[in-house]
């Protein structure tokens, strides 16, 4: 494995463990209305929502860029609480994006190989698909689970030992997300290919340790609203009493 990776554990990894998931640990958040005030209007033929870019960060962001409130989430594709959020919140967020006031990234927060290999494949599309196909992707989530767990942990075990340009395409492969993907509109060579990308994986990788260094992430989904966590947001109604009382 690179050092990045390695760094993971993948004995860990491989245990498909939820204790992380929507673990939360208090931390100080805004109270004043930030957000308040009237909408702005999004370029000519587009909604804001429209509006979307990678980030430094290895994010992906929707929204007016410069909105006074900006939201970050830092979620896990394998973490069932994160799931529920997006089924609930994907619609209503977005008609707060809509307004000009709130701008909403995503960043991956990896628990094991699987969060990775879908990382991975949500990036793969461009900036543009990667909102829809992340919801997607979590409404996935319990048949990838019943396919995960089905496998031989010996041939997990097996493949993440493989090189790195080969271990999440064969995990990919072993667990249907080639087939879904390809099903979504990238094409299968295109697929291989981004899950060969050892350069990207490293990189969502030590951007995903920096995040949990700098915002002392200890579950997910995590919340971060103009650079503070908001503590106590786990879920979707948690989160909007906080937006809410931003002036959104």
């Amino acid at each position: 494995m690179t050092k990045p990776l390695a760094a993971l554990g993948a004995a860990l990894l491989l245990s498909l463990s939820l204790s992380a998931c929507g673990d939360k640990k208090d931390a100080a958040a805004e109270g004043e209305k930030i957000a308040a005030g009237q909408d702005v209007p999004p370029p000519a033929g587009k909604q804001w929502s429209d509006v979307v870019a990678d980030t430094p960060e290895m994010g992906v962001v929707m929204g007016n860029p410069n909105a006074p409130a900006k939201l970050v989430e830092y979620a896990s594709y394998t973490c069932p609480h994160c799931r529920d959020f997006t089924a609930q919140a994907a619609e209503p967020l977005r008609k707060m994006v809509n307004s000009g006031r709130l701008s909403y990234e995503f960043r991956s927060f990896l628990r094991d190989p699987y969060d990775l290999t879908m990382a991975l494949l949500a990036k793969c599309g461009g900036a543009e698909p990667f909102f829809p196909l992340t919801e997607q992707l979590f409404a996935n989530q319990e048949n990838f689970f019943t396919k995960a767990q089905a496998l031989d942990p010996k041939a997990a075990e097996a493949a993440l030992k493989q090189a790195p340009n080969q271990r999440f395409v064969t995990l990919a492969g072993m667990t249907g997300l080639v087939d879904f993907v390809k099903q979504r509109g990238i094409p299968e060579a295109q697929a291989k290919q981004c899950l060969a990308d050892s350069k990207m994986a490293d990189g969502l990788v030590a951007k995903a340790q920096e995040g949990a260094k700098q915002f002392e992430i200890s579950g997910t989904p995590t919340f971060v609203l103009n650079g503070k966590v908001v503590e106590d947001t786990a879920s979707w109604e948690l989160l909007r009493t906080k937006l809410t009382e931003a002036g959104l």
